[in-house]
């Protein structure tokens, strides 16, 4: 009988014969407030006003609703004995707090809904553990701020919804980790202000939501670090401009939704980087002249209904380009009289009347000098209109008024009381005297860029109770006087960049209690001393860069306590100002990048190594740091940029082990046996960072990771290879499975099936299309 072959036969019994006794009884229990379906593993405990999750919902349960209840904190590991849920809804559950760990042992959870509640922020670990999730749902919460790392555990992630929340400012890295994200929706929200980071690490990003909010003017540098993007909504923000210098470069565009917005001109070069622009909508705004757009070849659709387009010679370019390009428009004439009304696809080059023409005179008038108005408002000679200064633009909706590139010698009269948002840039007004701005205590945002200002006067800004928002960049500023800020004690946000400030103007700045962010970018300031920030405890965000700073003095940022953000890049420092960081215990983000640095001593950032998360010392000319150069600097440092350097040698910086984006791409390393504790630090990263080897020959341009060759011969190697042999691996995988096989839970061990899990398509309740 040894020769015959046994037969071995197995019976794939079901689950719950499998599991015997002990699964009958969980799949019975049910809370007496709930309904359990078992047979779909179904449980709703809806609106019972549960004050905490009921304890007695079966362990297999997929779909767990709990909507309208009264929990309001969701405690760590809530949901620890519920590991196969799927879909968890927790809306309108008054939730005002997520503690830490809240959601372990939710491995296989692919939707949470936590919307309409009361969350005003998210603790950086209240999402861990979220390894699979693929939509999350935040919106009509009242969040206020994003700290970077928020999301960084949901890898899997492909919908992410924060609309209606109170979101003020995107800053740096705050979607950190979401590689695999294809829709961000933001809408709804109080955003004005989108750092030029804010969108990094958004590699798959398609679609992003953007309208119903405060942005002011197109944020070009944060859009463009998002360049897979196909569709863009900014609706409904107050721009009144958009140009090729704001800076729109997105390669895949295909859909840019503009609509009800401000706009009162766009340049012909606007989208010249968009180049595979398909759909442009236009619609709700106050154009009255477009010229052909330059650059989107593929334009297919441009809508411009409800904007009172002037069809007057100057509009015989545009037909003629919709014909020849083959773009279909929508839209209708608001002036002249005889043509109001009549739909501009219907109209022929030839239909518009130029000077010399026969019957041309009421189409005489040029654009420039009649008052411009929104679509449908009534025009010159239709009756009674809203109180509005000639050639400006008063639009009662959004409450937004402008005489941007009129020519204006001096600030108007006569806009009507309820303005919130002011455009007077390009216009030409070297002095803005006092009670400039009479009647306008409701204004929040007043642009006076490109306006050739040499001096605000005294009481310049006077009964301007409400103002938030002050743009006075690109003018001729040397000197800002207290006088002349006076009646705005509500500033928040004050633009100052590209004048001729040689000092930080302290005295003027001590008016304003509530000062947020200064930017003082591209001035001549050649120092940092005490007292340049007395009286601005509430600022957070402070912008340096180029200017001519050769020195940071201990004690000149103490006064800023609050500050996050320090942007010290492309100035004079020889050094790195140690002693000025100290009295800085939230400083996110230091900025260093185009100093001529060349070293970096040990301790060069302790006193801010508890807060700083992203440090940039990139193009600083480095050729040495020091072994202890980062001493202090530990798990809550996020990014750390050292590309465009000279540095040959770096020693290992095991300390750091939350990085999630090290560059030190374009250095010449040396890859000696000096560096091997780099090589061995850069294994064992998850994490691609650009070193190569500039020397010896034959390791040239290879990675320093990936150049093991080159360390063979270095003392320690073996013992390195060792720990890293076939057999150790091996060993490391069976008991790996055998620990599987004793919990129970089965895992894909080929390829093939990893890939099949990971890509499948369909899942059940999630829409992640875009």
């Amino acid at each position: 009988m040894e020769g015959r072959p046994r037969i071995r036969v197995f019976l794939l019994l079901p689950l719950p014969l499998l599991l015997g006794p002990a699964w009958h009884a969980a799949a019975q229990r049910c809370p007496q407030t709930c309904v359990c379906d078992n047979a779909r593993r179904h449980v709703s405990c809806r609106h019972q006003n549960l004050s905490e999750v009921p304890s007695a919902i079966p362990e297999l349960t997929q779909r767990l609703d709990l909507r309208g209840n009264a929990l309001k904190v969701i405690p760590p590991a809530a949901f620890q004995d519920l590991p196969y849920l799927t879909h968890l809804d927790l809306r309108l559950c008054q939730v005002e707090r997520v503690a830490e760990g809240a959601f372990r042992g939710l491995g296989r959870l692919l939707l949470l809904n936590l919307a309409s509640n009361r969350l005003s922020a998210l603790p950086q670990e209240a999402l861990a553990g979220l390894g699979s999730l693929r939509r999350l749902e935040l919106e009509r919460n009242v969040l206020e701020e994003l700290r970077p790392g928020t999301f960084g555990a949901l890898g899997a992630l492909a919908t992410l919804n924060l609309a209606h929340n109170a979101l003020v400012y995107l800053p740096a890295m705050a979607f950190q980790g979401l590689l695999r994200t294809r829709w961000l929706q933001l809408s709804h929200n109080a955003l004005s202000v989108l750092a030029p980071d804010a969108l990094a690490g958004l590699p798959a990003l398609r679609r992003l939501s953007l309208h119903h909010n405060e942005l002011q003017a197109l944020p070009g540098p944060a859009l463009s670090q998002a360049r897979g993007l196909a569709r863009l909504e900014l609706g409904h923000n107050p721009f009144t401009y958009a140009g090729e210098e704001d800076g729109l470069a997105l390669p895949g565009l295909r859909v840019l939704a503009l609509d009800h917005g401000a706009l009162q001109a766009l340049e012909p070069r606007a989208f010249a980087r968009c180049p595979r622009l398909h759909t442009l909508d236009l619609r709700g705004n106050q154009l009255d002249t477009l010229l052909p757009l330059q650059g989107p070849g593929q334009l297919r659709r441009l809508w411009l209904q409800g904007n009172p387009l002037w069809c007057g010679c100057q509009a015989r370019p545009l037909l003629e380009w919709l014909a020849r390009a083959r773009v279909r428009s929508d839209g209708a004439c608001g002036q002249p009289r005889r043509l109001r009304g009549e739909a501009l696809d219907a109209l022929r080059p030839s239909d518009l009347r130029c000077p010399g023409d026969a019957a041309a005179a009421e189409d005489e008038e040029p654009a420039t000098a009649r008052p411009r108005g929104p679509a449908g408002a009534p025009g010159p000679g239709d009756g009674a209109a809203q109180p509005c200064p000639r050639a400006c633009a008063c639009v009662a909706e959004s409450r937004h008024s402008g005489c941007g590139r009129r020519g204006l010698r001096a600030v108007p009269r006569g806009f009507p009381n309820d303005t919130r948002l002011l455009d007077l840039r390009h216009n030409h007004s070297p002095s803005v005297p006092r009670a400039a701005f009479p009647g306008l205590g409701q204004l929040v945002s007043l642009h006076l860029q490109h306006c050739g200002i040499a001096e605000l006067g005294a009481g310049a800004l006077a009964g301007l109770g409400s103002l938030l928002y002050l743009y006075l960049s690109d003018n001729q500023l040397s000197g800002l006087s207290a006088a002349a800020l006076h009646g705005a004690p509500r500033l928040g946000y004050l633009y100052l960049e590209r004048n001729r400030f040689v000092q930080v103007p302290g005295p003027a700045l001590r008016v304003l209690p509530g000062l947020f962010s200064l930017h003082l970018q591209d001035n001549a300031v050649d120092r940092l001393a005490p007292g340049d920030l007395a009286g601005v405890q509430a600022l957070r965000w402070l912008y340096l860069s180029g200017n001519r700073i050769t020195q940071v003095s201990p004690g000149a940022l103490g006064p800023a306590r609050e500050l996050e953000k320090l942007h010290l890049d492309r100035n004079q420092l020889r050094e790195v100002p140690t002693g000025a960081l100290a009295g800085l215990p939230g400083l996110r983000e230091l900025r260093l990048s185009g100093n001529p640095l060349r070293a970096l001593r040990d301790g060069a950032f302790q006193p801010v190594g508890r807060s700083l998360q992203h440090l940039f010392l990139n193009s600083s000319g480095l050729e040495q740091i020091s072994p202890g150069a980062f001493l202090g600097l530990g798990p809550q440092l996020r990014s750390l940029h050292l590309q465009k350097n000279q540095l040959q040698a770096l020693p290992a910086l095991p300390g750091l082990s939350q990085l999630e984006l090290l560059d030190l791409s374009g250095n010449p390393f040396r890859c000696d046996c000096q560096l091997l504790p780099l090589h061995r630090w850069l294994t064992g990263l998850n994490l691609r960072v650009g070193a190569t080897c500039a020397s010896p020959p034959r390791a040239r341009g290879q990675r320093l990771r990936a150049a093991a060759a080159v360390f063979e011969a270095c003392p320690g190697w073996a013992a390195q290879k060792a720990k890293r042999t076939p057999g150790a691996r091996r060993t490391h995988v069976q008991r790996r499975r055998r620990g599987d096989e004793i919990s129970g839970v089965a895992k894909p061990h080929s390829t093939s099936e990893k890939v099949h899990s990971a890509s499948s398509e369909h899942v059940p309740g999630v829409n992640t299309s875009t």
